[in-house]
């Protein structure tokens, strides 16, 4: 904590008095964790938060007139001016966003208003979470067509392994093209790049941002394909938050949240319960009326907990530190189980991270943020063999036994800083350092009861950004941003320790000392958005961006039913040079439409390339692929008619694939495995205060390979691919009195059987309902 305490002690001479007022909302409520902005003549800027109470204190250094700048989620933007030498403190009432006034702080790591921002971007605030009948956020965050993970399966049912997050189908695999954040602090598995959705604090989020562009000129590694930011909500004074459901296949959950304001502190508490029985993965009957679910085959089910504790510190208006600490466990049956001793193919983790951080305004000098983040990780699988037998299915045998410790240090800083009324440059600089190993037991090919191999393979990587952004308002209707940003990153201390067992002889394999790997990589982007009228908008953008491998592509491998995947410690870095065109029209205040084109072609992408077929059994390799190109269209509208009724849609259609690869061009030419070329989601929402809430959503997908051949085909149904499908949900609930909540949700309401894999062929959740309260206590504001 050294450099956080620095700044915090470098802001203390600040003066707090000045211009001081309070934020509220159109029902009297205070408004906590609004920017407030103090804009001089002279081009000078000063900003702050307002407290748990809606306070805010700024100043006022700065001789002359102020343009007072009040910004909040779902808020329209308030501005006024300020008399020179006021005094008196100020009222500032905030009133509900229309749509192209909703503020987000992603895109361009500050406030902005949706209608400021040169790129594609999406906010699910706190009521679309609520209305979503999905109980973890993966399936929440599917509404968004743009949204994907590397299988349609959900993260209920899936391994950890395969929950990387896809935007606009830029790589699909595995790991994640796109950032995860949890309140601006890195999300993602530190040793593999995916996410553990299940972990995501869902009933904590004030809302979640999506930035769909490449963002690598901010936020370095992982955000190639863009940004997920989930904001939780500041601390309020005596207030908790109770949400408890129980569903079919067994499905209880409780979710809490709870706060309370003392003076200067405040502290968040948020927890999370799950588990279910689950449902098969396997078909039982495939379309060709063979049956493929056999002994093998069991639920796949999981279990999960977590819990937050956030505590807040405000020693003045215009400095705001925060502590936190988490942990978390879950554990997974994988849907399989060996015929030999009954053993479940299974996986748990224990994940705890600490973070803390301190945002502080300087007045005349500007605004700093700093921040650092750790994680203790300790992931464990195991992997099961189903060779060919008949009845199929019918045999299972254990032949792996995985354990993956691994560790991570990072931290940020950031400064910014108005110059004149139409400039606000920043810059700053994050690191990170990952430490972890694959520690596997090779088991006998005859039992899986026997340990036959010894493998301890991994490594050390660190990487350094530092980046710049100016974003520019030459005149009144135009918005430039420009910025860039270079990384180095290295691998170290790579081996693979690999000897048989019990002779303890090293084999073929065996390397102690692999070769180290680094690079440096500058990402570079223009940005310009252009307001022709109050209610149509054009903006495109250009940019680069790049993503290092992971710990796990350069020394883990894995088994998913006959498909091996070998680990390549050779990989180099991936490379994205992109740019879009997006129009947005806002006719009346309450209808938005939006189109965007997009072109991304990436260099060699890190891709699972068959290397060899014998039978059922596949090997693969990640390799670095040559060339891919993704390009396409996305659209979405949204209109609003009165209070009770909503209706939103979106469509997205996309091509992604290889343009080159020399080392096979057979695969020139091929789409990427899961990504379909149509996607698309509607939902209408009725509500009405005081008797239903109402929310009816249709998501739909079209065909999709499920190789890198594209080849694979269900069997019975002749064509390669797994086939489109579309799905229905519904969410009820109803207000009983202030303080009470009831709700009833349906997933897939028709129970739709669709595909998710092929060999063997694995289907997605079945329907899935449920029904809860919640609860809340709120103690009163002061006055």
């Amino acid at each position: 904590m050294p450099l956080l305490l620095a700044v915090l002690l470098a802001v203390q001479s600040v003066a707090a008095t000045g211009l001081s007022g309070i934020v509220r909302d159109g029902s009297g409520q205070v408004v906590p964790g609004a920017v407030v902005i103090g804009r001089f003549v002279s081009g000078a800027e000063q900003q702050t938060v307002t407290a748990g109470d809606g306070r805010f204190t700024l100043p006022m250094a700065v001789p002359g007139d102020v343009t007072l700048i009040v910004r909040a989620p779902s808020f329209a933007e308030s501005r006024r001016t300020i008399p020179a030498g006021a005094t008196a403190e100020v009222q500032v009432v905030l009133q509900p966003a229309s749509l192209s006034e909703t503020v987000t702080v992603t895109a361009s790591r500050m406030e902005q208003r949706l209608r400021d921002v040169p790129a594609s971007i999406n906010v699910l605030t706190q009521q679309d979470i609520r209305r979503s009948p999905a109980v973890v956020a993966d399936d929440v965050l599917r509404q968004m067509p743009t949204f994907s993970l590397f299988r349609r399966t959900s993260s209920l049912a899936s391994h950890p392994t395969a929950q990387g997050v896809s935007l606009r189908g830029i790589g699909p695999s595995g790991v994640s093209r796109t950032l995860v954040l949890l309140d601006s602090v890195p999300f993602n598995d530190p040793f593999g790049g995916w996410v553990y959705w299940t972990r995501v604090p869902l009933d904590a989020a004030d809302r979640i941002e999506v930035v769909d562009s490449t963002s690598s000129s901010l936020y370095g590694n992982y955000a190639m394909g863009g940004v997920i930011n989930v904001v939780t909500g500041p601390a309020l004074r005596r207030t908790v938050d109770v949400k408890a459901q129980y569903g079919n296949r067994s499905s209880p959950k409780v979710d809490l949240r709870a706060s309370d304001v003392w003076g200067k502190v405040g502290v968040v508490l948020d927890g999370s319960a799950y588990s279910t029985d689950g449902y098969p993965i396997v078909v039982a009957t495939n379309p060709n009326g063979v049956a493929e679910r056999g002994r093998v085959d069991k639920n796949a089910s999981v279990e999960f907990r977590s819990f937050n504790v956030k505590a807040e510190y405000a020693p003045s208006s215009n400095v705001r530190a925060f502590l936190r600490g988490g942990h978390f466990r879950e554990e997974r049956i994988n849907g399989k189980a060996s015929t030999i001793d009954g053993t479940d193919e299974k996986n748990d983790t224990r994940w705890t991270s600490v973070n803390g951080g301190v945002r502080a305004g300087l007045g005349t000098a500007g605004d700093v943020e700093a921040a650092i983040f750790t994680d203790f990780e300790r992931f464990r699988s195991n992997f099961l063999a189903v060779p060919a037998a008949t009845p199929p299915r019918s045999i299972g045998r254990m032949t792996l036994n995985q354990r993956v410790p691994s560790k991570a240090v990072g931290g940020m800083a950031r400064w910014s800083r108005a110059f004149a009324a139409r400039q606000l440059f920043s810059a700053g600089t994050d690191w990170r350092w990952v430490d972890g190993d694959s520690e596997e037991d090779g088991l006998d090919a005859t039992t899986g009861l026997q340990k036959t191999l010894e493998r301890v393979s991994g490594g050390t990587q660190r990487s350094l950004g530092v980046f710049v952004q100016d974003v520019i308002s030459p005149v009144t209707n135009l918005t430039m941003t420009l910025s860039a940003r270079v990384d180095q990153w290295k691998n170290y201390d790579g081996h693979n320790l690999e000897s048989s067992f019990p002779s303890g002889v090293p084999t073929v394999n065996n390397n102690p000392a692999l070769p180290d790997r680094d690079d440096t990589v500058a990402s570079p982007r223009l940005a310009a958005r252009y307001n022709i009228n109050s209610w149509v908008s054009v903006w495109g953008d250009i940019g680069a961006g790049f993503r290092s491998p992971t710990l796990n592509e350069l020394y883990r491998q894995f088994r998913v039913g006959t498909v091996l995947t070998l680990a390549n410690n050779q990989l180099g870095p991936e490379r994205l040079v992109g740019g879009e065109l997006g129009l947005t029209v806002v006719p009346r205040p309450n209808v938005l439409v939006r189109s965007t084109y997009f072109d991304n072609r990436i260099k060699d992408p890190v891709s699972n390339v068959t290397i060899s077929t014998v039978g059922a059994n596949v090997t693969q390799q990640r390799q670095n692929l040559g060339k891919t190109r993704i390009r396409g269209l996305q659209s979405d509208t949204e209109v609003r008619l009165g209070a009770s009724w909503r209706f939103v849609a979106a469509y997205l259609y996309e091509k992604a694939e290889v343009r080159e690869f020399a080392a096979n061009p057979a695969l020139v030419g091929k789409l990427l495995a899961q990504v379909p070329r149509h996607r698309g989601s509607a939902q209408v929402v009725y509500t009405h205060p005081k008797f239903v809430d109402i929310a009816f959503a249709i998501q739909s997908l079209g065909m999709q390979f499920d190789d890198d051949q594209n080849i694979r085909t269900v069997p019975g149904l002749g064509e390669p691919g797994l086939p489109g499908y579309a799905l229905a949900s519904l969410n009820v609930s109803r207000a009983v009195g202030r303080n009470f909540d009831a709700f009833f949700t349906v997933q897939n309401m028709f129970d739709k059987e669709y595909f998710v894999g092929t060999l063997p062929t694995s289907i997605g959740s079945p329907r899935l309902v449920t029904g809860g309260v919640r609860v809340r206590f709120a103690g009163r504001p002061r006055p």
